[in-house]
């Protein structure tokens, strides 16, 4: 039972780990992209083909360019997401969840002065 618990806990944390760790689109494997929200099978077929095609992606402007449905609204999604071209995240995606929090937080208690 207490095997059980423990495995159970330790694929939780595992898992939350995974859900905010950056993916560079260059260096990851199949199952890496598929980790990113909004990324599934096929999408990442079609990034791993053409990385393997035409070389590893310059920018988010040439990821947009070359794979077919990623667009500028969907690069913002995937690189809030934890997506990144080259360990950089897109120009304009909103800040990390995490982030987020903190940010209204403090607004929050601006306000209360």
């Amino acid at each position: 039972m207490l095997k059980k618990l423990l495995l159970a806990v330790s694929t939780m944390v595992l898992a939350m780990g995974m859900a905010f760790a950056e993916v560079d689109v260059n260096k990851a494997d199949a199952a890496a992209l598929d980790s990113v929200r909004g990324i599934g099978p096929a999408k990442s077929k079609l990034i791993l083909d053409e990385r393997s095609k035409g070389g590893e992606f310059k920018d988010w402007a040439d990821l947009e360019r070359r794979v077919k449905g990623i667009g500028e609204k969907n690069a913002k999604k995937l690189s809030e997401a934890g997506l990144v071209v080259n360990g950089k995240s897109k120009e304009g995606a909103a800040a990390k969840p995490m982030e987020g929090k903190q940010t209204a937080k403090a607004s929050g208690a601006a306000k209360n002065k």
